[in-house]
Parts: structure tokens; C-alpha cells; sequence
């Protein structure tokens, strides 16, 4: 049994994921500090970048350095890309991207040798898919980073890595903002493609599966740069590799974009 304990901040862990992962650290004796919209520690936008760099900065002044940062707040976003508001699509990036990186820039000074970044992307930052475009490219970002972001720390004895899981059974899904806005161009595939149905609810991985499979990653001794979670992601990944991204497009877009029949 470990005797140390760790200091742990999630950015996220009001729910889902981030809830999960914060339990199970708590069942290690580790201590967690959660930073989200409805935070047990800090009530917190992560999008807003002057309330997460205070959150930061009181965690240090009273807990002292951090051992691991998870990085789970995020929030989705659906719809045709010429129809949605440039106001969700600036939130999606602010949250996504600049609330993980943000979260990193001021855990990094807090953080000891040893110490563990991993940063929570998604299946759809390795597989953009029709009419999540922007909610793709922000996680398409965040894995981008994360890359960078472990060469950059690759000397000061801080690891770090990206998670892609496929969809969870969580209110991830139900709590999108879904904007089913349409024209002659699309008809009714926005809504037929991104609405939640019972067959795409049975496809998803339960939240427990997730939680071990991501706990399971952070454990790790050394990280490697990234891992994806899901079975069938695996497959789709490992397909992905031996396919031209022409042909990986069309098979995605038969898959997701759903028309009237």
C-alpha cells in the first residue's frame, strides 16, 4: 500500500469522467481538489482565465505542489459550421483548448520531478466527424499540445500524455449544445446525425470501464505519448494507419452522416 500522498487537481471532476477519477483517487488516500462549473473546491469557468489562475494560485498557497493534474472540464458543441453562432464556436475553443492549456501553463511552476500531466482529448481528435467539426478540431488541438507540451517538459522529470476516449455513457452527450439550425443544404441530416439515439447509447462504453482504463494509464511509470480508450476505437485506429485519409473520410461520413431515407 502506498504511504505517500499525492496531491491531485481535475479540472472537470464535478461529474462523469472527472467525477469517476476523482473517487477512485480518493479510495488510494490521495488528495483531490476539483476546479468546475459546480466544484466541490473551486466554483470555476476554465474558459475564464483569470479565475483559473486564481484557483492555482490558492491551491498552492494551501496545499503546496501538485503531483497530478488530470485535465476532463470540457464541453460539446453540434451543428453545420456556416450556421453556428461565432460566439459557441470562440466557448468551444475556450473551454476545450485554453481551459486545458491555461490549467497546465499555471500547474507546471506547482508541480515536482515526478510529477504527471494527462490530458483528456477524445476519439474524435484522431477522427473528425460531420457536424461536430469544431468540437473535433478543438480536441484535435488539445492532443496537438499535449504532444508539444511533453517534448517541451521532456528534461524536467514531468511526464505527460493525451487520453482519446470513444463515447461514454455519461450527460456528456445530453448536455451538448445542439443547434439543429438547418437549410436546403443539409434538410434534416443535422439533427438525424448528432441527435442521441438508443442505438448510439447502447454503442457507448460505460463510465466504470473508462475510469479503470484511464486510471490504469495514469498508474503508469513512464507515459507514452498518447492512448486511446475503447475496443473498437483501437480497431478503428489501427485501420486508420493502413488507409489513405480519403478513403478513412468516406467510410467516417457513411458512418456518421445520417439522411433521410
Amino acid at each position: 500500500m502506498r504511504i505517500e500522498k499525492r496531491l491531485v487537481v481535475i479540472t472537470g471532476a464535478s461529474s462523469g469522467i472527472g467525477l469517476g477519477l476523482k473517487k477512485m483517487f480518493e479510495k488510494k488516500g490521495d488528495k483531490v481538489i476539483d476546479i468546475s462549473l459546480d466544484g466541490a473546491d473551486y466554483k470555476c469557468d476554465v474558459g475564464n482565465d483569470a479565475e483559473l489562475k486564481k484557483c492555482f494560485d490558492d491551491i498552492y498557497l494551501n496545499n503546496g505542489e501538485i503531483d497530478i493534474l488530470v485535465t476532463c472540464a470540457g464541453y460539446g458543441l453540434s451543428g453545420a459550421v456556416e450556421l453556428l453562432p461565432e460566439s459557441s464556436a470562440r466557448k468551444q475553443f475556450d473551454v476545450n483548448f485554453f481551459g486545458t492549456s491555461n490549467a497546465c501553463k499555471y500547474a507546471i511552476p506547482m508541480m515536482k520531478k515526478k510529477s504527471k500531466i494527462v490530458i483528456i482529448s477524445s476519439a474524435t481528435a484522431l477522427f473528425p466527424v460531420p457536424f461536430k467539426t469544431y468540437y473535433s478540431a478543438s480536441k484535435a488541438a488539445v492532443n496537438s499540445f499535449a504532444q508539444g507540451l511533453k517534448m517541451e517538459l521532456s528534461k524536467t522529470g514531468i511526464d505527460v500524455t493525451s487520453i482519446c476516449p470513444g463515447d461514454i455513457k455519461t450527460n456528456f452527450s445530453k448536455n451538448r449544445d445542439k443547434h439543429y439550425d438547418t437549410n436546403e443544404r443539409y434538410g434534416k441530416s443535422i439533427e438525424l446525425s448528432t441527435k442521441p439515439t438508443e442505438k448510439t447509447e447502447k454503442r457507448r462504453m460505460s463510465p466504470e470501464y473508462a475510469v479503470k482504463k484511464i486510471m490504469k494509464v495514469i498508474e503508469k511509470r513512464k507515459f507514452k505519448p498518447q492512448y486511446v480508450i475503447g475496443k473498437q476505437y483501437h480497431i478503428f485506429y489501427a485501420f486508420k494507419r493502413t488507409v489513405t485519409t480519403n478513403f478513412l473520410n468516406k467510410c467516417i461520413t457513411k458512418i456518421f452522416y445520417k439522411t433521410e431515407k
